[in-house]
């Protein structure tokens, strides 16, 4: 007799069922939540790389050159120096680029000044150059030049920001010009008035004149000020990175080579010179002694000579 299995009734088919669906439900919430918080943690993760460069880039500017607002420091004026070391091949191309970049900007916003380059008595190399900059880009501008000389593998020797209160200058020459005119109206208004002899007159005169001369100088005075604050001077100073005092980069032993030459060259000159000057008196001396020696001007000397003895008596004759 053969036993088939039990067949599992509907109840038992509808329950498995359930939990089925009730598992891959589950299932599906949680791989819902894994793509929710994957999605959140790239979204972290790119917002921290984003983030990361620009907080890096502003280190290295905050690092590269001083950070001083305008905002922080009304009407001061700001003078900024860079002393940047770097080889002597480089410092031309270097100073050319930073020049470039002041006409980038235009003649409103950047002016070259003064430009200077030199080779000292010790063969290393010397520049400069100085810029007027609007106040609101003389940093980065300075933090550009910064890097352009890094990348021609060169370093920041020396970096200094000097500030002039220019501001509080001019405030108190607009001072100084409001006391000197109303002074100037209460002289006036006195010559006025009347009642004044000769020498009063002129004492007043004289006083005006000279107050008026006064707000003519607080006038140039401010005027000079306010272009101080309105451009801010820059000035890029580029060294040499080293060499030997004296010699420089320069190969010793081609310099050698060619001081020898030169030596040489300047002996043999000397000697062709000086062999020009006295070879044609030397070949004159030469014909002479040889013309004295010569077989006519011999024999013509020894017939002269024994005339002489034939014609005087104290010279006996020769046996």
């Amino acid at each position: 007799m053969i036993c088939l299995p039990a067949r599992p009734s509907s109840r038992v088919l509808g329950e498995s069922s359930m939990k089925m669906k009730l598992l891959a439900g589950v299932m599906a919430l949680a791989l819902v939540g894994c793509s929710e918080q994957s999605s959140e943690d790239a979204s972290t993760t790119t917002a921290a790389d984003t983030e990361a460069p620009a907080v890096a880039e502003e280190s290295a500017d905050a690092a590269a050159a001083p950070r001083i607002g305008i905002e922080a420091a009304p009407g001061v004026a700001f003078d900024y120096a860079y002393t940047f070391r770097l080889v002597d091949k480089q410092i031309a191309r270097v100073q050319e680029e930073h020049a470039a970049a002041c006409e980038t900007l235009g003649n409103q916003r950047c002016r070259i000044v003064d430009v200077r380059y030199q080779l000292s008595d010790e063969k290393l190399v010397e520049a400069q150059t100085q810029f007027k900059l609007e106040p609101g880009i003389a940093r980065r501008f300075g933090a550009n030049a910064i890097a352009s000389v890094e990348k021609a593998e060169g370093v920041l020797a020396d970096a200094s920001v000097a500030g002039e209160d220019v501001g509080t200058e001019i405030l108190a020459s607009q001072q100084r010009s409001a006391g000197s005119k109303a002074e100037i109206a209460r002289l006036e208004a006195r010559l006025n008035s009347g009642g004044l002899d000769k020498r009063e007159r002129a004492e007043l005169l004289a006083q005006i004149g000279q107050l008026r001369g006064g707000l003519s100088g607080e006038r140039q005075t401010r005027g000079a000020g306010e272009a101080r604050i309105a451009w801010t001077s820059v000035a890029f100073n580029y060294v040499s990175n080293g060499g030997l005092p004296g010699i420089g980069h320069e190969n010793l032993f081609a310099n050698a080579r060619e001081t020898l030459m030169r030596s040489g060259s300047t002996a043999l000159t000397f000697v062709l010179t000086l062999g020009a000057a006295i070879l044609p008196w030397g070949i004159l001396l030469a014909l002479i002694v040889a013309f004295w020696r010569s077989r006519l001007v011999t024999a013509v000397r020894l017939q002269l000579r024994s005339s002489q003895k034939a014609n005087d008596p104290a010279i006996p004759p020769t046996s």
